[in-house]
């Protein structure tokens, strides 16, 4: 089975998450496929937007795959870790097209990663969204993404997120920026997001083109800033390492701070 299907349909391009069995969780050619699509996007004067959603009603995206983890030992494996995957969220944002995620269900880390760098984001009502790192392996946001959701949702809420490691639920979601529609169901989700997708391919495409990339360089701000100390202290701690076993396990995690 593909884990990540594309196909085009009347100038949209759809993107499917398709691991419903881990609840669409990425795994490394997941990452590099979704690029690819991201990058040739820009060279397809026929595509007019893209939407990215998850298999299932479930999750969109339940972060990166765990297993992955389990082979890091260095500092370097944690900075060419956050490196890779920003070369993803970097070409989702230069991509001149519209970029659309349909979310419903568990939208977290690398996939809550993925949504906040489209344009839009809409839901179905069972979504949730966030960033439980502080509960679940005790790693760290790269500086680039701090910055991402900062802009999108303001720094007190991101304090918020990472701090309660809690999941947005969707009504809240919308409330704070992370959402601009809810709908009631999956199918009702996708419906709007295939109509959502052919009204902003029907637009002149040079505004929708100026107005993305103003956004993108008013961000960019924020990846002048060093964080690699922050990367390389989380990702390579014990907690980490125990973290990773702990979830993999799912056994409860003693954090020592260390």
């Amino acid at each position: 089975m593909d884990e990540l299907l594309y196909e085009t349909r009347d100038g949209i391009g759809f993107v499917t998450l398709n691991r419903p069995q881990a609840r669409n969780a990425l795994t490394f050619p997941m990452y590099e496929r979704l690029r690819e699509i991201a990058l040739a996007a820009g060279e397809d004067p026929a595509l007019r937007a893209i939407v990215i959603t998850g298999a299932g009603e479930k999750a969109f995206a339940a972060g990166t795959d765990i297993a992955q983890f389990r082979s890091f030992s260095t500092p370097q494996d944690a900075l060419d870790y956050e490196a890779r995957i920003d070369r993803v969220l970097v070409a989702l944002e230069e991509c001149p097209k519209p970029t659309i995620a349909a979310i419903a269900g568990a939208c977290t880390g690398g996939g809550a990663a993925i949504a906040a760098v489209c344009d839009l984001r809409i839901a179905a009502a069972n979504a949730r969204i966030g960033f439980p790192i502080a509960r679940t392996l005790g790693n760290c946001l790269s500086m680039a993404n701090y910055g991402r959701l900062a802009a999108l949702i303001g720094p007190a809420r991101v304090i918020d997120l990472i701090y309660t490691a809690r999941l947005v639920e969707a009504e809240e979601a919308k409330a704070i920026g992370l959402l601009s529609e809810v709908l009631p169901d999956h199918a009702a989700l996708q419906a709007r997001a295939a109509e959502l997708a052919t009204t902003i391919a029907g637009h002149a495409p040079l505004t929708l083109r100026a107005t993305k990339e103003a956004m993108r360089r008013l961000r960019l701000a924020a990846r002048q800033v060093e964080g690699d100390d922050l990367v390389t202290m989380c990702f390579t701690s014990e907690d980490f390492r125990e973290g990773v076993a702990s979830f993999l396990a799912k056994r409860p995690m003693a954090w020592r701070g260390r």
